[in-house]
């Protein structure tokens, strides 16, 4: 959501300024509409898209896809395109409520720079520009700073009622909730979601020397089916079981071949050096099956997870947010050995950078379910980031809104004076500079440990 102070925000950088002085719309070429005295009152000419725009926007599409296959970095690509895609849902929720209320909205645009290509339907042009690094809407009359033609002034932002420019601030984020639920429904319903079975997948000595489940002649892709005559229904009563019976002798039954083929073995569960009394092993390494949830269950499940991940997060910006995590933050970059830590325990956090190759590498090890919770928690983050309630912000758009719904009385409403915040935003906006410079160095030359090495 475009905003007069410039400064970006953390999905949607500040406006293109080309061609926009004095109200003029741009044109596809980044040149103002331009109107000489004498012309003849007439209807506006349709608007046509040169089809130079066109090829340009295709050529472009068409060498990152070649790219992107000649390096082999096609879940890269993925990525990139998913994030980008959050970034034009977040600015839909802006630009569809900002419509709702009649607000007058002219740009809704993916990336920025030149344009490649674009087009107008009715006061608003749509297009994509030459950078795809984020996307932004155009709404006129954000803050009473902004110069706006008197005629536009009745369809400002400034001028709505409360209720309708609360919801356009929060629209926003409130995006990225609904794109987090459905993405989590939708791989819960249609790809299926990893969960543990009792079957052998491999061998897992528990020290040197004492192996007891190949010893007793457990061989992979075997199926656990009883211990000593007691059903296996679920890897942690198993766990369970065998867990409290450290040097006892257990008869275990195996499901063994097609057709179904029962075998009975002999395992002597064992402690790890150091290990808690109740926690013996018999080295093994517990198989998996993808399951799909019905639709309706799914509906729950997505929504416990969303508020699981939400919480979560909220926990983890106050700690990285907190004088103690910003120290501990800014000291990595001093600090090579605490810096490689937090690589290696994945405690530190990450810049666009260090998530897109997190998301990356998930991809490539873990499966498209994987993939699809790294970008849920991506998705979750930066709908919370974007309402801190601070310019240029959505969450400082909602404070405006509010601090002048508070000042305002019958009859008279109240216009707050932006200008008096320029300080404080210009403060917190150079603050989130260092901030994310630092986390793309870190991530960088200390990238966060790869979860599937």
């Amino acid at each position: 959501m475009n905003d007069p102070s410039g400064a970006a925000e953390i999905v949607e950088a500040a406006p293109s300024t080309d061609g926009e002085m004095n109200g003029a719309h741009p044109d596809s070429n980044g040149a103002g509409a331009r109107h000489d005295a004498h012309d003849t009152p007439g209807p506006a000419p349709e608007y046509r898209e040169p089809k130079g725009s066109v090829v340009q926007l295709v050529a472009v599409v068409a060498a990152i896809l070649a790219i992107s296959m000649l390096t082999h970095s096609l879940d890269l690509l993925i990525v990139i395109v998913a994030i980008i895609a959050m970034v034009m849902i977040h600015e839909f929720g802006h630009f569809a409520t900002a419509k709702w209320s009649h607000m007058k909205v002219t740009e809704y645009f993916l990336g920025f720079g030149p344009r490649l290509w674009s087009f107008r339907r009715g006061e608003t042009e749509y297009g994509v520009k030459a950078l795809p690094l984020g996307g932004y809407v155009k709404i006129v009359g954000m803050t009473n700073t902004e110069e706006v033609d008197p005629a536009d002034e009745p369809r400002t932002y400034r001028q709505q009622p409360f209720h309708n420019r609360l919801m356009v601030a929060l629209a926003g984020s409130f995006m990225h909730f609904v794109m987090a639920f459905v993405l989590f429904w939708g791989l819960l319903v249609f790809v299926g979601q990893q969960q543990p079975t009792t079957s052998v997948a491999g061998f897992s000595p528990i020290s040197h020397g004492v192996d007891p489940a190949r010893t007793a002649g457990l061989h992979t892709g075997d199926t656990i089916v009883s211990i000593d005559g007691q059903t296996v229904t679920s890897v942690t009563q198993m766990e369970q079981i065998i867990g409290r019976h450290g040097g006892t002798p257990l008869t275990i039954v195996v499901d063994r071949g097609n057709p179904v083929r029962h075998v009975t073995v002999t395992v002597t569960p064992a402690l790890a050096a150091g290990a808690a009394k109740n926690s013996a092993r018999i080295g093994i390494l517990i198989g998996t099956t993808t399951a799909r949830t019905s639709p309706i269950h799914a509906l729950g499940t997505a929504g416990v997870f969303i508020g699981q991940i939400t919480t979560g997060t909220l926990a983890a910006l106050g700690h990285t947010f907190s004088p103690h995590g910003l120290s501990a933050f800014f000291g990595q970059l001093t600090n090579s050995k605490a810096a490689d830590a937090a690589a290696k325990n994945g405690t530190r956090p990450e810049s666009i950078v260090g998530a897109v190759r997190t998301a990356t590498q998930v991809g490539q090890g873990g499966g498209f379910f994987d993939l699809g919770e790294v970008l849920v928690n991506i998705i979750i983050a930066v709908g919370i980031i974007n309402l801190v309630p601070m310019l240029p912000l959505d969450g400082g758009h909602v404070l405006v809104a509010v601090y002048e719904r508070v000042r305002s009385r019958r009859g008279r409403k109240y216009h707050a004076d932006v200008t008096k915040l320029m300080p404080v935003v210009s403060a917190f906006v150079l603050f989130l500079i260092v901030f994310v410079v630092a986390a793309v160095f870190l991530d960088i030359s200390h990238p966060i440990a790869n979860p599937f090495q």
